[in-house]
């Protein structure tokens, strides 16, 4: 991620010309810098690198995109879309952050932080 954050729990990585068909679900953190097809749901945060394309729905709970999104995304409590990303999709997050540059086509819908009794997906509340 571009900002300076702590990982939360173990961090899973997606290298450059990897690609992965199917579901990854992580309790950790996780960055793609490859391509995924398919959704991608991490308890803490998720990072899609310059490099990276993910088609299909992202859900964390802070998501930092620079590279390229066609799907929803989901974040508890911050997204990130970085300067040359790509993000096609609606987007549900508590603070959302558009950098100059930044592409985005889809709807936003802008959520109160959940408390830690009131966990569960974001995609379809």
């Amino acid at each position: 991620m571009s900002e300076k954050r702590q990982v939360e729990g173990d961090l899973s990585l997606l290298s450059a010309g990897t690609s992965i068909e199917g579901k990854i679900t992580t309790e950790g953190s996780i960055r793609v810098d490859g391509r995924l097809v398919g959704d991608l749901t991490a308890t803490a945060n998720a990072a899609v690198g310059a490099t990276g394309m993910v088609q299909g729905n992202v859900e964390a709970k802070n998501v930092s995109i620079a590279g390229t999104v066609h799907g929803n995304v989901a974040a508890a409590e911050k997204l990130i879309l970085e300067e040359k990303s790509v993000m096609r999709g609606d987007i549900r997050a508590t603070v959302l952050v558009i950098d100059e540059g930044a592409t985005f086509d889809g709807r936003c819908a802008m959520t109160k932080q959940t408390s830690a009794g009131n966990e569960g997906s974001y995609l379809h509340k």
